[in-house]
């Protein structure tokens, strides 16, 4: 049952240790909060989470009438990503690009998080995964390591939408079903006589076919996050939306937040998209032929509701040579994905050992 969307102003929330009067940020390996000077551990308090789905064209509507927040967020001059700030995090550097070409701003946040997947993989955990994966780069510079600073490997909360819709469709398709003949043919053989042989030969037979075909979708998932960051993000999916929570600035304490770069609107279109794709699938399943050619297809949407997501990850970005390399872990399942340089010295180096080897074993044999 979807809900209205409420708004009230957004402050940015510190929060104290209740032993020491410190600093208390969310700790991934307790999922509490955790002091920074007397390491008091606080619970979280979790509420009645019904993970409420919002009406997507009431949503829209109320936002078109200018009912936004306010925060604050950081904006990268070099590749126009927007990351929100909370107190405890003072940017000096995109986390996206490794630029330093940022600027704080006040912007308004239309659409606010409803819900979170808290992370779970530390940033000591994070810093050894980044090591293993470095290892495993063979032909990545040797000081590439020493070069990269641990510091800059930042945990982000991602945005997504997910989207909810029932679709009725009216379809017309071109189905083709095979049938098989035996056909005569002559051939020369290979005394130069001719010949009458038989073979079996494939033939389509086509019809034209209407129909209805529903189906309903469920959490259609949607990245909202900047774009030079999209394709690594998808390589470190999927998130386990089992794990979602209702959204609290506790789980944000201490990390960075990037603001949705695809809004509702256009999200909702990108879902429609993948629908689109799942119902022609459905059709051709559903309809009995070999070859299923989709000629007409309407599809009526209803119900259509979502869901605004914050999803965890580490991400560092670092320049070497001139050029920006990125690297990401999912911050929930650990999962890796990220550019790293080449050493050409170390590619040609290889292919002449390759080489050397081949020619040693190709003497040896020669000799035998």
């Amino acid at each position: 049952m979807p809900h209205e969307l409420h708004t009230e102003e957004k402050q940015t929330t510190i929060f104290q240790c209740a032993s020491c009067g410190g600093s208390a940020l969310f700790d991934p390996e307790s999922q509490q909060l955790k002091c920074q000077f007397c390491e008091s551990l606080t619970p979280i308090e979790r509420t009645d989470e019904q993970h409420i789905e919002y009406p997507l064209w009431e949503t829209l509507a109320t936002y078109e009438r200018g009912e936004r927040e306010t925060t604050r967020v950081f904006h990268c001059d070099n590749c126009g990503a927007e990351t929100v700030l909370d107190p405890y995090n003072i940017a000096d550097f995109c986390s996206f690009c490794g630029s330093s070409h940022i600027e704080e701003q006040n912007v308004e946040e239309v659409i606010t998080p409803s819900l979170v997947v808290p992370f779970q993989v530390t940033h000591q955990q994070a810093i050894q995964k980044f090591r293993e994966w470095m290892k495993k780069r063979y032909f990545a510079p040797s000081k590439l390591m020493q070069l990269h600073q641990m510091d800059k490997l930042t945990g982000i909360y991602i945005p997504y939408w997910t989207f909810d819709a029932d679709t009725f469709s009216k379809y017309t398709v071109n189905v083709g079903t095979h049938y098989y003949v035996t056909e005569t043919y002559t051939y020369t053989d290979s005394d130069g006589k001719t010949q009458v042989g038989t073979r079996t030969v494939q033939k389509t037979r086509w019809h034209i076919e209407s129909g209805t075909y529903t189906e309903w979708f469920d959490d259609i998932l949607v990245q909202a996050t900047h774009q030079t960051a999209k394709a690594l993000i998808r390589k470190v999916e999927p998130f386990h939306l089992g794990g979602l929570t209702d959204y609290k600035d506790e789980y944000i304490s201490g990390f960075l937040a990037e603001r949705y770069a695809v809004g509702l609107d256009a999200g909702w279109n990108i879902a429609t998209q993948a629908m689109d794709s799942a119902i022609r699938s459905g059709i051709e399943y559903q309809v009995n032929g070999d070859i299923v050619q989709i000629m007409k297809l309407k599809t009526e949407y209803s119900d259509e509701t979502f869901k605004h997501l914050l999803l965890p990850i580490w991400l560092s970005s670092f320049r070497f040579k001139e050029k920006t390399y990125q690297f990401i872990i999912n911050g929930q399942t650990g999962k890796v994905s990220g550019q790293a340089p080449v050493s050409w010295v170390k590619v040609l180096l290889t292919t002449l050992g390759i080489a050397f080897v081949a020619f040693l074993f190709y003497m040896y044999m020669e000799m035998q």
